[in-house]
């Protein structure tokens, strides 16, 4: 027969059992990217066009977007490893870099230019007077994208917003060799990732909104968007995910196709 204060000990650990919080959360989507997508954009009076992604998903968004970073130098800074280890089943992660991935090794390293070349090239470089192994555009993004998916996650692979395409007074576009690194690192990272052609997707939208209207997005200089021009440049990725019918997206994009400007390419 169980004794009063025995039975009060057991009501008390039955207790504390019933009030555990569980942890209970949605799905989260991850930004990984540089300026063009952070929080305050890159300087006075811009905006990155990650902040206006919420807007359009279902989900909550976590901005992990940093300025100035490159595929290389997130990997460096181990901020792609904080991810890997923050995500869980299901989460998504939307990488975006190229803008300051460029350059050249062979005068001074910057600590954000890749190794030429679009697939397991490595080049020897010295930053901040130590000798280091630099790999190429598509092999961090790959390297991160696998990761990210062995812990469950879902990874879309970004290509990079264009440059003001109106600067020089008529409007030109060119997709840069970093949307074909990315589609490519998309393609093998697997299944569980998809390439999205966010300059392509973006150049449509500014040639359309004309001139007058695009040189007003670019307060700075030409790369960085006002709050307007982030705005649509969110739109444009919104754009690119719907016409893909949603792809890892599928269910949490809360606009319709006919309602974002721009036709499918």
């Amino acid at each position: 027969m169980l004794s009063v204060s025995h039975l009060f000990s057991l009501l008390g650990l039955a207790s504390i059992a019933i009030s555990a919080p569980h942890e209970k959360r949605a799905q989260t989507i991850y930004l990984a990217g540089d300026s063009t997508m952070a929080e305050s954009g890159g300087g006075s009076g811009t905006q990155g066009w990650g902040h206006y992604l919420q807007y359009s998903l279902s989900l909550p968004v976590s901005n992990k977007a940093i300025a100035g970073r490159s595929a290389r130098s997130y990997t460096v800074e181990n901020r792609f490893q904080t991810l890997i280890d923050t995500v869980k089943t299901n989460d998504i992660v939307i990488i975006e870099f190229g803008h300051n991935d460029g350059g050249s090794l062979s005068s001074s390293d910057n600590g954000r230019t890749d190794c030429p070349g679009a697939g397991s090239e490595t080049c020897t470089s010295t930053y901040n007077g130590q000798t280091v192994t630099v790999l190429t555009y598509p092999a961090y993004l790959v390297n991160a994208g696998k990761a990210l998916v062995a812990k469950g996650a879902k990874v879309i692979i970004s290509s990079p917003t264009p440059n003001n395409p109106w600067e020089s007074g008529t409007f030109s576009y060119s997709a840069s060799r970093f949307t074909t690194y990315s589609k490519s690192a998309a393609q093998q990272i697997g299944s569980s990732a998809m390439f999205v052609d966010h300059g392509q997707y973006t150049a449509n939208i500014f040639k359309t909104m004309g001139k007058a209207t695009v040189d007003t997005f670019f307060p700075n200089d030409h790369t960085h968007t006002s709050p307007a021009g982030a705005d649509a440049v969110s739109r444009a990725f919104v754009k690119a995910v719907l016409c893909a019918s949603g792809g890892v997206l599928d269910g949490f994009v809360k606009n319709s196709t006919a309602s974002v400007e721009g036709s499918c390419v």
